[in-house]
Formats: C-alpha cells, structure tokens, sequence
C-alpha cells in the first residue's frame, strides 16, 4: 500500500446496473494509494451490480444518497459505467446536479465506459476532450466534447477510458491525478 492519495476523500457515484468491476478495480486502487472512498446512490442500502451489463454480479453496499451528499466534502469523483447505471443517474436531477458541481467546482472527475452519459446531462462536456465506450460517442460530441478513441484521456481535471480492457490505465491514471490534488492543511 503507497499513501500518495492519503487524506483525499473520493465519491464513486453509481446506481443499480453498474459495472462491478468498473466500480471496484478503481475504488481497490483508490484504496491501495490510501484514499477513503464512499459510494453514493439514488437510494440507500444495497445498489446491484452488472458483469458485461448483462450479468448479476452481486450487491454493492451504499455509503450515502446522493441527494444528501456535499461536494465540498469530496476532493474528487469517480462516475462508472455499465449501460443501466448511468441510464438512471442522468434522469435523476441530485445526481445530475451533483456531477455538474463537481465539474464547476474544479476538482477531478474520472469516468468510464458509459459513464460520461451523466456528464452529458449535466451539460459539462462543451469544449472537452474524453473517450468513452464507442456507442455512446455520438452523443458525447453532440454535447460538445471532441471525442477521441484512446486508452486514457486527460483534459483539464477530467479523466476518461474507454471501457474495462482498459480498467488497468484508467486506475493508474486517476490515481497519480488524484494525487496532484493540494492536500487540505
């Protein structure tokens, strides 16, 4: 375990559908790099999670609803994919309002797979550039975002992969930008 994520708080936001490995590869690095993660949900309890988005892959329990968290109580985001999950969050106007001020707010935000569908809603993508899981490119660049086919994007604070080939550059990724967050003193 290395510390260089040590006293960063990091919010995972995902609902019922999500990529379990998209989840937990990330929060597992998060983690190694001694972050403290909290899941947050649409409800509380229990979100169930996906494998291929087709798959059950168990339960994830959640740390805190949504509409009941603070950005200023996060030093930055986590928005995993798998089809359903995102599906649900950008109809959900907390969760949108929450990735929408958390973008505003300057702190990083990493995404993947179809997870920037919520950043989508939010209206935060104009002018940026990210990857993402090739069917929904479409909609990322009629939102305004150049879209580019890569293994890791970073642009401003925002971190993007493609999908869970690429979950080992991803994880790498976020953390070492995690980790040029100014630690609070």
């Amino acid at each position: 375990m290395t510390n260089e994520l040590s006293g960063r708080r990091v919010a995972i936001l995902a609902t019922d559908g999500v990529e379990r490995m998209e989840l937990e590869q990330p929060r597992g690095a998060l983690h190694g790099a001694g972050a403290e993660t909290e899941v947050l949900s649409l409800h509380t309890g229990d979100i169930s999670a996906r494998q291929s988005d087709i798959d059950p892959a168990g339960s994830i329990p959640v740390d805190k609803k949504v509409a009941e968290a603070s950005v200023a109580d996060y030093d930055a985001l986590v928005l995993p994919g798998g089809t359903m999950n995102p599906d649900q969050l950008r109809t959900d106007d907390e969760a949108v309002a929450f990735v929408r001020e958390f973008i505003h707010s300057g702190k990083p935000v990493a995404t993947i797979c179809h997870g920037p569908w919520t950043l989508v809603e939010a209206d935060v993508l104009r002018g940026r550039r990210l990857t993402s899981w090739p069917s929904i490119r479409t909609d990322l660049r009629n939102a305004g975002a150049e879209v580019v086919d890569e293994e890791v994007v970073v642009d401003r604070g925002l971190i993007s992969s493609r999908g869970p080939d690429d979950l080992p550059a991803f994880c790498a990724a976020i953390v070492e930008e995690f980790a040029r967050i100014p630690q609070a003193s």
